[in-house]
């Protein structure tokens, strides 16, 4: 498999296939909001437009990056969102580097969302739709962030077929400067159980993938 890892600024055209890796934290708490029982999740472009579903959709569940918001439900953290009862809900998400990273390449024929609670069920899904290019969307910190890189780096190997010992990409993701901002509370919204939850692989059992639903990119689980 030719697998190229990208910033967001670096996609420069559509790719075929694409998985967007958001390890800290939007993808991690997209997976623990399907483990809840959410049925989809839509990606929102701004806040503005997150507040405008919630506005339309009051039933919806609006979360967002950061410090608590009015309007918002809840925030990016999925030490806070796994004690919520999500059954058969929408989730509306808005964050500053995975929402964005997904949205750009919204045209592609195959976009999977990604970290490493869902890395082997995204690895079999390339694997299966026997993908032989994939772009590899590291969102985090302009695409430096070492705990997305190691996780894009881990499911390429994973869906070329390759035995693949993890610990080393998991020890990256938690030396990272991301994981060390959540451990010492540098960034806001944030659980204590955060880097420990972002860093259990394969926690769930199936892939992400993103489409266009109307005019919305949708977000929902998807078991081989």
């Amino acid at each position: 498999m030719d697998s190229r890892f990208l910033a967001i600024d670096e996609l420069t055209e559509t790719p075929s296939v694409a998985v967007v890796v958001d390890v800290m934290r939007a993808f991690t708490v997209a997976a623990w909001a399907f483990g809840q029982g959410a049925e989809r999740i839509v990606l929102a472009g701004s806040l503005d437009e997150a507040l405008a579903h919630k506005g339309r959709h009051p039933d919806w569940v609006a979360l967002k990056d950061g410090a608590p918001a009015p309007g918002f439900d809840t925030v990016n953290s999925p030490g806070l969102l796994r004690s919520m009862d999500l059954g058969g809900r929408t989730v509306v998400q808005k964050t500053t580097a995975g929402t964005v990273g997904a949205l750009a390449v919204k045209d592609a024929s195959l976009v999977l969302c990604a970290g490493f609670v869902v890395a082997e069920a995204t690895a079999r899904l390339l694997r299966t739709r026997g993908c032989d290019r994939v772009t590899f969307v590291v969102t985090g910190e302009e695409g430096r962030a070492d705990e997305d890189l190691a996780c894009a780096q881990y499911i390429a190997r994973r869906a070329s077929g390759a035995e693949t010992d993890a610990a080393g990409f998991l020890r990256r993701a938690a030396d990272s400067r991301a994981a060390t901002e959540l451990a010492e509370g540098i960034r806001e919204g944030v659980h204590p159980d955060d880097v420990q939850l972002c860093l259990e692989l394969d926690r769930f059992p199936f892939a992400m993938v993103a489409r266009r639903e109307g005019s919305l990119m949708a977000l929902r689980p998807h078991t081989a």
